[in-house]
């Protein structure tokens, strides 16, 4: 540990910001905060909308959002996707209000297993009106090419504990010069993700509150790896698991996900009357573990997480131990 106002500690902030410049290749503004990635989502919220919002959601996790909005008193539009389907510029057309301030959508909604085509969501927007645009990129954020410089967005929040492999409790967000721009004519921005605050400290190189000094080294250190392992092996390595374990999804049960639209860093497997809690009970006891389906799935479905430091092997060693409890199971 280290006083956080000091030059060691300065050293520190300002290698992993210019590293994640590297690793997301952007020229946004980068901030960090001692909270989950849902800090910063509600950032966008207070900091970039004053009334009206848009909320795009094929998902609990753009329900969630949505919800964010409400709860800070923003009148939200929602666009409601179904479930297992990806957001395309179609749902779009016609349905964001030219009194949106922002409009916010997930990159890679893991309650169903969706990858949304974002640049193409981002352009159907485009073609509608010009607010600020927010995207959830949790569980995408460096496991997918995002192309962050072509997106033309302004707010990317992600954490740390999905794709960088680390435990949660530092949050994230790239932004642009519009954000910080609009956020100066906001009221009620609230003080401990005010982007406001956060950037004329973070200037100095410095955290606006006492920050997670651990879980900052850890970030220094996994950003190390990925640009020794290089970007575009990375994006393919996990690639690679996630045909993995679709392939055996297709095999042994069913993708919950619309083919084509399927998420890179985590598999949702539509498994009908399976007993779910008896499956991860026989993981467990052989040292794997899957995760429940979330929200109304989570009876109906399971999830396969392949993202951060996994490999192809890990996978194929989970999916080979799941076909032995299958066999059991029967």
């Amino acid at each position: 540990m280290m006083i956080h106002r000091g030059e060691d500690y300065k050293r520190l902030q300002r290698g992993i910001v210019e590293k994640l410049h590297k690793v997301l290749d952007t020229d946004m503004q980068i901030f960090l905060a001692p909270a989950s990635a849902s800090g910063f989502l509600e950032s966008c919220v207070r900091c970039g909308v004053s009334e009206n919002m848009a909320s795009l959601s094929n998902g609990s996790f753009g329900d969630r959002w949505a919800s964010i909005g409400q709860s800070n008193g923003k009148t939200v539009t929602k666009v409601d996707v179904p479930w297992g389907k990806a957001i395309r510029g179609s749902h779009v057309a016609g349905k964001v209000p030219a009194t949106a301030e922002a409009v916010t959508f997930i990159s890679n909604e893991s309650s169903t297993g969706v990858l949304n085509p974002t640049q193409e969501i981002v352009k159907a927007i485009r073609e509608e009106a010009d607010p600020l645009i927010f995207v959830d990129g949790v569980t995408s954020t460096l496991a997918v090419d995002l192309k962050l410089k072509e997106l033309n967005i302004d707010a990317l929040v992600f954490g740390s504990q999905k794709a960088i492999a680390l435990p949660p409790g530092l949050a994230m967000i790239c932004a642009s010069d519009r954000l910080i721009k609009k956020a100066e004519t906001v009221k009620n921005r609230g003080y401990y993700f005010d982007l406001i605050e956060i950037k004329k400290i973070a200037d100095k190189d410095l955290p606006l509150t006492t920050p997670p000094v651990s879980l900052m080294y850890g970030l220094d250190y996994q950003l190390d790896k990925m640009l020794k392992e290089g970007m575009a092996n990375r994006y393919a390595r996990h690639h690679a698991m996630a045909e993995t374990a679709r392939d055996w999804a297709r095999k042994r049960f069913k993708l919950y996900a619309e083919e084509g639209f399927c998420s890179e860093t985590i598999t949702v497997v539509e498994t009908g009357k399976l007993d779910v809690g008896r499956l991860d009970k026989e993981l467990k006891a052989r040292g794997f573990e899957v995760s429940p389906g979330y929200g109304k799935l989570k009876d109906t479905t399971f999830r396969i997480g392949h993202m951060g430091d996994l490999t192809v092997k890990d996978v194929k060693d989970l999916l080979n131990v799941m076909d032995e409890v299958l066999e059991v199971m029967k």
